[in-house]
């Protein structure tokens, strides 16, 4: 029988892949690599840093910012999350003081429904009282009627909902009034789904600011802007002779408003209209100028109380009609 030899290849017995990657080396994938761990390390340390600085003095640091600056770094870490939720109304309360010491009087937020009296409450959500409001009946187009069972609709409550839903739609079309886009226009009857959905939005928006300080610094900073851009856009306007805000290139990038306590036009016509944006300078409501001491007047924040005070009172007589009324009409009838 021939003996069979074998081949080479059994000799040598199973092969196994042992190569691997080449590793790069290069001088410019190096310097990356080296600078990309420098620059997390840094980022790492700085983060460290400062949570581990003194509990006031991080507060007096996060004051420094702008509120959408806090909703930003609220992103970064559980840490700042939780600090900034924990001493959210401290901040914003501190930032609103020195940035928008005027708007904050121009724009105050109503009162919740849950905050008014219970005995009061029957006379503020009386069927005949909501009639006489014409926003209940013909809301406007470009914000939303507010919820009489969330919000107090006395008068001045009713203003200052309708003036923080202005602040979101007004900001929500600045990018069509930079660029001289036509602002969609609703015709008379009609309420299409693109409108109803928009100021849904910017409702839930200013629902937001009446729970949380930290919304409604966001909802003065938004007007700051859109009221910024507005002036710069009317300033940019030559043939536009109209008196107008004097605001300097410094005050425009300050981030406060301490340039609109400046003697300037009236500035509290409702814009009943989306129109009404194209010649809007500065929305701001809720004062007048008093040429006498040369400054403007502010409409006190207890307004509502002495809203809810009148309401009260006219409730309760008519009330007292209603019920000598009733008592009235069996002595009228044991006559007959």
């Amino acid at each position: 029988m021939r003996k069979v030899e074998p081949s080479e290849d059994d000799e040598l017995g199973i092969l196994e892949d042992k190569t691997e990657a080449l590793p790069l080396r290069s001088k410019r994938t190096e310097r990356a690599l080296k600078k990309q761990a420098k620059k997390t390390k840094k980022i790492g340390e700085q983060s460290q840093d400062l949570m581990n600085l003194p509990y006031e003095l991080v507060l007096q640091i996060l004051t420094l910012l702008r509120p959408s600056d806090l909703f930003n770094l609220q992103r970064v870490s559980k840490a700042y999350h939780g600090f900034i939720v924990q001493d959210g109304p401290w901040i914003a309360k501190s930032i609103m003081n020195w940035r928008y010491a005027c708007l904050k009087k121009c724009f105050r937020l109503p009162v919740l429904m849950e905050k008014v009296d219970p005995s009061i409450q029957a006379f503020i959500q009386s069927p005949e009282r909501l009639d006489l409001h014409i926003v209940h009946q013909k809301p406007y187009k470009h914000v939303q009627a507010p919820d009489p069972a969330e919000i107090c609709t006395c008068l001045t409550c009713l203003l200052r909902w309708l003036s923080l839903c202005l602040i979101v739609d007004f900001s929500h079309w600045q990018k069509n009034l930079d660029m001289g886009e036509p602002i969609p226009m609703i015709r008379r009857g009609k309420n299409p789904e693109w409108n109803r959905n928009l100021i849904a939005s910017n409702a839930a928006i200013v629902r937001k600011a009446l729970h949380s300080p930290l919304w409604y610094a966001r909802l003065l900073e938004a007007h700051l802007s859109s009221t910024v851009r507005s002036i710069s856009r009317h300033a940019a306007n030559k043939g536009n002779k109209r008196h107008r805000f004097r605001m300097s290139r410094r005050e425009m990038e300050s981030g406060a408003d301490l340039f609109l306590e400046r003697s300037g036009p009236p500035s509290f016509d409702f814009p009943f209209h989306r129109d009404n944006y194209y010649m809007l300078e500065a929305y701001l409501p809720n004062r007048g100028w008093n040429a006498e001491h040369e400054k403007w007047m502010y409409v006190p924040a207890n307004q509502h109380n002495l809203d809810i005070d009148y309401i009260a009172s006219r409730g309760r007589i008519r009330r007292k009609r209603a019920a000598e009324e009733t008592e009235r009409q069996p002595e009228e009838g044991q006559r007959t």
